[in-house]
Order: structure tokens, then C-alpha cells, then sequence
């Protein structure tokens, strides 16, 4: 493809995107889920965060918080992927021209390694963020900056809709 404008429209004469487009009821059910497995994924990194930052659940250890909130996130995520492939096939110049868009997949792709450098330390050794004064600032500072990264992606995701493409 010669532009990112040819590749949209090849993207949108596949007949799966002709499929995507054409049966009515794809498209809002691809959103639906897509915005449920947000709901997921964003409930899951706000108990893990507000326990970081000492909100919420002090009498349990990061450790049991992430045994319990990380599994929902990492199955959201596939999820995300596979509803947003699904909107992007079926209307890719929406999308795939939008700055919104890259703003969002770079928000998310820098919210997944900082929630992986979170979640990585308490799988081998769980006092990890409680051992010294620093790793708690520390763990307070990546809990406040995750979770002001999550919220740039959601609004991100939503101003795709407003965002004039290029």
C-alpha cells in the first residue's frame, strides 16, 4: 500500500469488513463489549491502584490484591484487542486516520508495561513495595500515573468519535 489512505480503503473493500458493515448488529455489539471489558479492565487497575496508594483494602497485601484484580485485567485486554480489531476493520479510516487513536494505542501500550513493572516484582518476591520507604513512594507514584494513563486511554478511545481524521 502506498499511503495509509490506500491501505483504509483496500481495509474497507475486504469482505470481512463488508460483512462487519453490512450485518447490523456487529458493530454495536463489538462496542458493547468493548466498553464492558473497559469497565473491567479500569475496575481491576483502580483496586489494585488504590490499595497501592493506601486507599483501599489496607488489611490485605498487594499481593492478594493483584492475585485477585490482575487475572480480570489480562483477560479484559485480549478482549479489547479482539472488539477493536473488529471496529477498525469495519469502519478503518475512522480509526487508522485519526490522531486520537495513536494517542490511545501509545497510552496503552506505556499502560501495559508500567502495569506488567508493577505486577512483575510481587510475583518474585511479595514485600517487594513494602520493603523500603522508596519502593512505597516509589509504588504510590506508578499507582498515580497508571491509573491517569488508563483514563487518557479511555478518553482517548472516546474522542476518536470527535477527532477529524488526517
Amino acid at each position: 500500500m502506498s499511503s495509509l489512505t490506500d491501505f483504509c480503503a483496500w481495509l474497507a473493500d475486504t469482505p470481512l469488513s463488508h460483512l462487519f458493515q453490512e450485518v447490523l448488529w456487529i458493530v454495536p455489539a463489538a462496542q458493547s463489549i468493548h466498553i464492558l471489558a473497559i469497565a473491567v479492565a479500569m475496575s481491576a487497575l483502580l483496586m489494585i491502584h488504590l490499595r497501592s496508594v493506601g486507599v483501599l483494602a489496607r488489611d490485605q497485601t498487594r499481593v492478594e490484591i493483584a492475585d485477585r484484580f490482575m487475572p480480570a485485567l489480562w483477560l479484559a485486554l485480549p478482549v479489547l484487542l479482539a472488539t477493536g480489531a473488529v471496529l477498525i476493520i469495519a469502519e478503518p479510516a475512522r480509526s487508522l486516520r485519526n490522531p486520537a487513536f495513536y494517542w490511545k494505542m501509545g497510552l496503552l501500550l506505556t499502560g501495559i508495561v508500567i502495569t506488567f513493572a508493577y505486577a512483575r516484582p510481587l510475583r518474585r518476591d511479595p514485600s517487594w513495595w513494602d520493603d523500603i520507604a522508596r519502593r512505597r513512594q516509589l509504588s504510590t507514584s506508578i499507582a498515580v500515573a497508571s491509573l491517569i494513563i488508563w483514563v487518557a486511554i479511555v478518553f482517548c478511545g472516546r474522542w476518536i468519535a470527535y477527532v477529524e481524521p488526517f
